[in-house]
């Protein structure tokens, strides 16, 4: 009788350690919040832009510094060289069919974007090596595409650094970057 007894409450044991383990287990709650807390911590949180132009997927991810009082353009982002237009990994741009981008069509895939800014004009650069730190790896030999506008001045400060995908007509559409008191705009079209 004593053996019933302890083979019971073995498995009693046993079975409610499991259940108990399962549950922990499915429960991300707890690390879940810790990530949004981290990524709310973030001085430059990871961020997203998307839109569909025409039938043309267009899908951004970058990190969005803050302007935090800085001086931008001109101090913590040199005029004249290579700026991985984000913070941490290079931006990210996915397009899911082809489009034209200026003159220069760009075939389906991801391509880091990187831009140069200047006081006049800015370059922007579509490079094949999506896969890196910053600017650190940039290579101009695996650039698909440069691309010369001009900035507009915002009236109000953009304290962190925003992209913007919008379709502007059927198969049309444009892609800005704003961050501190200048903006940049160019134009996309579908295939």
């Amino acid at each position: 009788m004593k053996t019933i007894k302890y083979l019971s409450l073995f498995l009693f044991i046993s079975i409610f350690s499991c259940t108990q383990q399962n549950t922990d287990e499915n429960d991300h709650s707890q690390h879940q919040s810790a990530e949004t807390e981290q990524t709310s911590k973030s001085k430059s949180p990871a961020s997203t832009a998307m839109a569909n132009i025409g039938s043309t997927h267009v899908h951004i991810e970058y990190h969005s510094p803050r302007v935090r009082n800085r001086v931008i353009f001109g101090g913590l982002v040199a005029y004249g060289e290579v700026w991985v237009t984000g913070a941490h990994s290079a931006t990210t741009i996915n397009f899911y069919n082809d489009v034209f981008i200026g003159e220069t069509r760009i075939k389906q895939g991801k391509y880091a974007l990187f831009t140069i800014p200047g006081e006049e004009s800015w370059t922007i650069i579509l490079n094949e090596n999506y896969d890196q730190h910053l600017a650190d790896d940039y290579d101009s030999s695996l650039d698909v595409l440069r691309l010369e506008v001009k900035p507009e001045t915002l009236q109000n400060n953009q304290e962190e650094l925003l992209y913007e995908v919008k379709q502007t007509d059927e198969n049309l559409g444009i892609i800005s970057i704003s961050w501190a008191t200048s903006k940049i705009t160019f134009n996309v079209k579908a295939l």
